[in-house]
């Protein structure tokens, strides 16, 4: 038998939402007086990141919605029991490492880069293991949202956001924590793995 969960996706993804970008705004707001958003307002190579992540923002709840209507293109091979099963696994995974991160990013945490600004370079936690673990952690989220409810529109909410998160990492956020941290940025990037342990070093 089938097994589809559209509704219980589009719950779940809603509260990843507010959990990764209105909660933890709030906390960070609550710790330090402001709420860390630096915005994506530079370049534009900045400006393509922005428009691609409010892509994949936009359509991985779009995605639950037309499944719920009926509406939605179906990825056949992955409409499979085992496959929704893997898909609530990964989706937790990637909402917890996001939290686990963000908090263990502390007073660092921003959304966006702000070029003049100095924050603390986080190498503890989960940080020794991967240097954008907030960034993995969406990324797996929205890869088990796709096996939740298997379907076109899914599948290019992760893609957006991997090619943005792509363009933001190499290009804005590595540069900006070179000329920041120096030395201390390149021998971490040149240990630890970009998105997945050991994979994505420096050279």
């Amino acid at each position: 038998m089938e097994v589809e969960i559209p509704a219980p996706a589009l719950i779940a993804y809603i509260a990843f939402v507010l959990v990764a970008f209105g909660w933890r705004t709030w906390r960070h707001y609550r710790n330090t007086g402001e709420s860390g958003f630096r915005g994506f307002s530079g370049g534009a190579v900045e400006r393509s990141a922005s428009i691609l992540i409010m892509m994949g923002l936009v359509l991985a709840p779009v995605a639950p919605i037309l499944e719920l209507a009926g509406e939605a293109i179906p990825l056949s091979s992955l409409t499979r029991p085992a496959f929704h099963i893997i898909g609530v696994g990964v989706f937790a995974a990637g909402f917890a490492l996001t939290v686990v991160a963000q908090i263990q990013m502390g007073a660092s945490w921003r959304i966006g880069v702000s070029p003049g600004e100095r924050t603390a370079l986080v190498t503890h936690g989960v940080f020794h293991h991967v240097r954008n673990p907030i960034f993995t952690g969406m990324l797996l989220a929205l890869a088990g949202l796709v096996l939740l409810v298997p379907n076109v529109l899914a599948a290019l909410a992760f893609l957006s956001t991997l090619a943005r998160l792509e363009l933001q990492v190499r290009l804005v956020e590595e540069p900006y924590l070179l000329r920041t941290h120096g030395d201390e940025y390149g021998a971490y990037a040149r240990s630890v793995g970009r998105f997945v342990p050991g994979l994505g070093h420096l050279r």
